[in-house]
Formats: C-alpha cells, sequence, structure tokens
C-alpha cells in the first residue's frame, strides 16, 4: 500500500512537460517535409519558415485625443499577449497637427512560441469569423516570401470583448519567413492553413 502513494506523489511533483504549440508541430512533422519535396531542397535547412509576425496598430487620431493610443495598446496586448509599443511620429507635420514625438500608434513583435500560437489563432479561429470573408488575396507578398494584409476591426479576435470595444480598430499583420522568393513564401504559408482567393 505505501508502495503506491510514495509513487503517485512523485508523478505529481514532476514539472509538467512543455508542450510546442499545435502550428509548430505540424510544420516541423507535416509542412516542412512537404515543402522540401515541392521545391526539391537538397539541404533540410532550406526549407522556409515563419521567422516572426509584427502586428501594428495605427492611431492616427491619437494626435487629437491621446486617450485613444491607451486602448490600441488595451487591445494590441490582449490579441498578441504581449506589451506592444508605442509608435511615435517621427517629423512635425502641420497640416495633420502633429508634432515630431507624438504616439500614433502601437506595434508588437512575435517570435518562439507566442508567434505559433498567435498564427494558429488568426488561422483557426479570427479569419473565419470576418463577415462576408473570401481569402485573403494572394498578391501582397514583398518579392521576398514576406505576406502583409490589413484587418479592419479588432473584435474578430476572441479575446476582445465585444461589450467593451470604444471603437473599431484596424491593424497591419507582416508575417516574415525565410523564404527567397514569393512562390515559397506562398507555398509555405498555404500549408501553414493561410486561406488565400484563387484570382
Amino acid at each position: 500500500m505505501t508502495d503506491v502513494t510514495e509513487t503517485t506523489e512523485t508523478v505529481a511533483d514532476a514539472p509538467a512537460e512543455k508542450v510546442a504549440p499545435r502550428l509548430k508541430q505540424r510544420y516541423r512533422e507535416e509542412i516542412k517535409d512537404a515543402l522540401q519535396e515541392q521545391f526539391s531542397f537538397a539541404n533540410p535547412m532550406q526549407v522556409p519558415t515563419v521567422t516572426k509576425v509584427v502586428v501594428n496598430m495605427g492611431v492616427g487620431d491619437a494626435a487629437k485625443d491621446s486617450k485613444l493610443i491607451e486602448g490600441a495598446i488595451r487591445d494590441l496586448a490582449t490579441i498578441t499577449g504581449q506589451r506592444p509599443a508605442v509608435t511615435k511620429a517621427r517629423k512635425s507635420i502641420a497640416q495633420f497637427k502633429l508634432r515630431e514625438g507624438m504616439p500614433i500608434g502601437a506595434h508588437t513583435t512575435l517570435r518562439g512560441d507566442m508567434m505559433w500560437e498567435f498564427l494558429d489563432r488568426l488561422i483557426a479561429i479570427a479569419l473565419p469569423r470576418i463577415r462576408d470573408f473570401r481569402g485573403l488575396s494572394p498578391k501582397q507578398f514583398d518579392g521576398n516570401g514576406n505576406y502583409t494584409f490589413g484587418l479592419n476591426e479588432q473584435s474578430m479576435f476572441h479575446e476582445i470583448n465585444q461589450d467593451k470595444i470604444d471603437r473599431v480598430r484596424g491593424m497591419d499583420i507582416t508575417v516574415v519567413t525565410t523564404a527567397t522568393n514569393d512562390d515559397e513564401g506562398r507555398a509555405l504559408l498555404k500549408q501553414l492553413g493561410f486561406p488565400f482567393r484563387e484570382n
């Protein structure tokens, strides 16, 4: 009888094993091999992967009302799980009533497991919640396999409480990859589950 209780105690005391994010695991087990076969890479290190995701929220009206930037920071922190950095104006522009150093937006850069978890939530939960969503444009690559797209509102992320939204805020999301051209980048993101339009 004593042996049984001792073993259960040691199992409970053992540190919890860190589980890799679902999308990262899928990339390692399935996607990497599929891409290596598709582009016939000689070296597995040539297979493209995602290095970082940059989420940017511009708040042009923050020049008139400084409280707006706080809402953007709060929403971005809730969506990404990471405190964003404030983007400040680099130079003064009189027509926009903008002075150098004024806060005009917020951005955050995700890497590692947080990046994979964010991409998984974006693809599986957020994008399908967009009304009348017909897919992402396949033409918004930059020539080096990196992809940037915009979202009109933050409410598609389930972390955002619909009742507490003070105003609708759009955002730009840039997915930076190690791909050398757009075809490799597009193939990588398609394998990850990005819903591209056919045209």
